[in-house]
């Protein structure tokens, strides 16, 4: 298997915060690698410093082995909202085609064609500033596989796509014979497309071969192993410890380098890694939660002549978990907001909605995020034991806002909704720009949750995990009920339109005629000797006739000739080119002979 780029000696810091200091790993032909890393540990300032729009503080090596076509998928996409889609596409991709021919060209346009329809967005024509955040990436997504590059590196695909377009992509990555770099905290599309795992940890590169599953089987090894061998450090730290205290005669004769040892000892002894998995004890709390949470009855809401909700009846119960799930822009936030009493924005709303007098709500919004930059975690957040459990570690408690990386902003965030102690959470979209690890530490708050959860997401695992039913927004406001999590819906859903399909064949097959029985073919005939004669002088003369057609065409454009010779050569023209079509003819009529 062939090198593809090999990394030595990177850091980078920003001040006093070191991200890594001389990492090194290197990526293989063929690879597709998930780095997994908490926020703030440096997972996007590595891809950019791979990607070449970022340098390592210490200098280092990176060095691709072979000449390879790299495309770089960041998390926010540079547009001009007054373009259009394809022109969007086509303009970004103008270092892809600069060498191209009309062959290549046309190629290109019809990958990028092929993967706007893919991506449900229609012919490339809408502008951009007209689009969703959902739309946007697929644009962004768009531009970057129609490059067909040999080496990806992607932070966060998935974010604020749907699942239609999570899965295609998930396809598209298990046919590509390309290599694969990239961050991401869908645990399902790590699965299905990638074959190894990269951990960044406390300054260092830990590798693993396999999916999800085989890498938090074999990082709580990594862990447990390095635990024990911390233990054993400390038994000899304390026999040293012991010498050490000795009599003051020892101690004058004692070797300099075994007191320098002993401090080596010391700093090693005082080093545990701990789970991610924390008891979650009374975080899970909330305010008293009385028997009318929301009931919604015949609710219907238009803006302008789009439907959003057409009728809904529901009432939700004290402690269900639902998850709402739905492509992009069917309506989903307008139907949190509507449930919240938030600002939708105008439109024209009938029907009920009560809420319980007990109620609290806790809404996290996509949008929502808000901060004084100059306050610090710990005055942002008071709960020492909610900041610690969400990974906040208390050397960090004092660092500004301003100072944090936008998925540790992300979490912060959370922190402010859960510490109000709601007794109706709302979620949406909570897991885009939260890393994998502090996902797992979200479940496990949410398991422990004492009230009604509502989810919004596209994040599979996330639902699965969490939910008992969804609320299904299918468009033009129709919500369907199901019962169970995501993964059993989609079964669902494929199983039932492979239904509709064999019985769409098999209704075009009973209504199609039965096939009239084949004729013999007829004896294929022979031409005589004259037609052979004639077939050849065909050809000759079809030969001359091109060439005299050729000749007249290059006169006329050549607009050199008088009015006369002019009209000559036209009516010329039209006879050679009536010629042909008519010799061309008795041609393919002998030739089939």
């Amino acid at each position: 298997m062939a090198s593809y780029l090999q990394i030595e000696n990177i850091s980078k810091s920003y001040g006093e915060k070191i991200l890594f200091e001389n990492i090194g790993f290197n990526i293989n032909e063929g690879d597709k690698i998930a780095l997994i890393a908490p926020n703030g540990t440096g997972k996007t300032t590595l891809m950019r410093i791979l990607a070449g729009k970022d340098k390592s503080d210490s200098g280092g090596r990176i060095k691709f082995l072979r000449q390879i076509r790299i495309a770089f998928l960041e998390q926010d996409y540079d547009f001009d909202p007054e373009k259009s889609i394809y022109d969007q596409v086509w303009d970004d991709s103008s270092e892809w085609t600069q060498d191209l021919d009309d062959e290549g060209l046309f190629s290109y346009e019809l990958r990028i064609r092929q993967l706007l329809t893919s991506f449900d967005l229609g012919d490339g024509s809408k502008r951009m500033d007209t689009l969703s955040g959902g739309e946007v990436k697929r644009v962004a997504l768009t531009r970057l596989l129609a490059t067909e590059a040999d080496f990806y590196i992607m932070d966060e695909p998935t974010n604020h796509l749907d699942t239609d377009a999570i899965e295609f992509l998930e396809g598209w990555f298990k046919k590509a014979r390309c290599t694969l770099f990239m961050v991401t905290h869908d645990r399902y599309f790590l699965d299905r497309v990638c074959n190894t795992v990269m951990e960044m940890d406390h300054g260092s590169v830990y590798i693993y071969r396999g999916d999800y599953a085989n890498f938090l089987e074999k990082r709580q090894e990594r862990i447990d192993n390095y635990n024990a061998e911390t233990d054993k450090v400390r038994n000899i730290l304390r026999r040293e410890l012991e010498w050490i205290h000795a009599t003051p005669c020892a101690r004058t004769g004692k070797a300099k380098y075994r007191k320098n040892a002993f401090y080596e000892l010391k700093d090693r002894a005082s080093q545990v890694y701990r789970s991610a998995k924390v008891d979650m004890g009374d975080v899970g709390g909330a305010s008293r939660l009385g028997t009318k949470i929301i009931n919604c009855k015949d609710v219907s809401f238009w803006y302008g002549d789009q439907c959003y909700l057409s009728h809904f009846t529901y009432n939700f119960q004290r402690y269900e978990r639902v998850g709402i799930v739905g492509r992009n822009g069917v309506g989903k936030s307008t139907f949190i907001n509507l449930l919240t009493g938030a600002d939708t924005g105008g439109g024209t709303l009938s029907g009920t909605i009560e809420r319980g007098v007990s109620l609290k709500i806790g809404y996290y919004r996509q949008e929502g995020m808000q901060f004084d930059e100059e306050q610090t975690v710990l005055e942002t957040v008071s709960d020492t034991h909610l900041l610690s459990t969400f990974l906040f570690p208390h050397d960090m408690l004092t660092n500004r806002i301003s100072s944090l990386s936008g998925g540790e902003k992300r979490r912060l965030y959370l922190l402010t909704i859960l510490m109000q102690q709601p007794n109706l959470l709302i979620l949406d979209e909570p897991t885009n720009d939260l890393d994998i690890v502090t996902l797992n530490v979200l479940e496990e708050y949410l398991l422990a949750f004492k009230g009604t959860l509502v989810i919004v997401s596209h994040d599979r695992h996330f639902l699965d995990r969490l939910v008992d039913h969804l609320l299904v927004f299918c468009g033009d406001g129709v919500v369907k009920d199901f019962i169970g999590g995501y993964t059993e819906y989609r079964s669902y859903i494929k199983d039932w339109e492979a239904e509709q399909k064999r019985l769409r064949e098999a209704e075009q097959k009973a209504s199609r005629p039965a096939p009239a029985p084949k004729a013999a073919a007829p004896e294929k005939k022979k031409r005589t000797w004259k037609e052979e004669r004639e077939f050849e002088a065909l050809e000759s003369e079809l030969e001359a006739l091109g060439a005299e057609k050729e000749e007249l065409e290059a006169r006329l454009s050549g607009g050199t000739l008088s009015y006369e010779a002019c009209e000559e050569a036209s009516r010329r023209y039209a006879e050679v080119k009536a010629l042909i079509d008519e010799k061309e003819m008795r041609w393919l009529e002998l030739s089939l002979y």
